[in-house]
């Protein structure tokens, strides 16, 4: 009994060390692939986020102290609670800097054709600028846009660059 027990305990020790996150993060993956838990949604630690060089209210200030990206499961535009933690981050800054206006843009995997991926695209935007808006940012500083599965940010075919290119981006303009 003693050594079943042991062996369960290894093959669960192993199983967690070998698990690796859709944007090289950590914490655990969630059922939509993106992680959970120490991260925020650039795929990089809040505090190795911080920038202290980066000009307040700059493009580099947003994208490097607050994290301009969120990542989406598979064929989903749901908003896991730690991206709802960056489009928190990004609301609170937009607000601070009400001259800045920002464009959301959806993207796909390579996966599926490229009208459904558009469409998709879309999704993904529209519910990032849906939830800046209802945190307060002014409906008319967000466009969207969809890229669909033209940009995508990593090239390969495998559930690691699909996960990196399911994603929304917000870009200041």
């Amino acid at each position: 009994m003693r050594l079943k027990m042991a062996s369960l305990m290894a093959a669960l020790l192993l199983v967690a060390a070998c698990e690796s996150t859709p944007n090289g993060s950590t914490g655990t993956a969630n059922s939509s692939g993106s992680t959970m838990g120490g991260s925020s949604g650039s795929g990089v630690g809040a505090e190795a986020l911080k920038n202290p060089n980066a000009k307040p209210g700059s493009a580099e200030d947003f994208v490097d102290n607050i994290g301009d990206h969120v990542f989406y499961g598979f064929d989903s535009s749901e908003l896991t609670p730690e991206d709802q933690a960056t489009l928190d981050r990004q609301a609170q800054w937009l607000k601070q800097y009400g001259s800045v206006n920002v464009t959301v843009e959806g993207h796909c995997d390579e996966r599926g054709t490229r009208e459904y991926n558009l469409a998709l695209g879309q999704k993904r935007a529209d519910a990032a600028k849906s939830y800046l808006v209802a945190a307060g940012v002014a409906a008319n500083r967000v466009e969207t846009i969809s890229y669909g599965k033209e940009r995508p940010e990593v090239t390969g075919s495998n559930e690691d660059a699909w996960a990196k290119n399911r994603r929304a981006v917000t870009t200041i303009k």
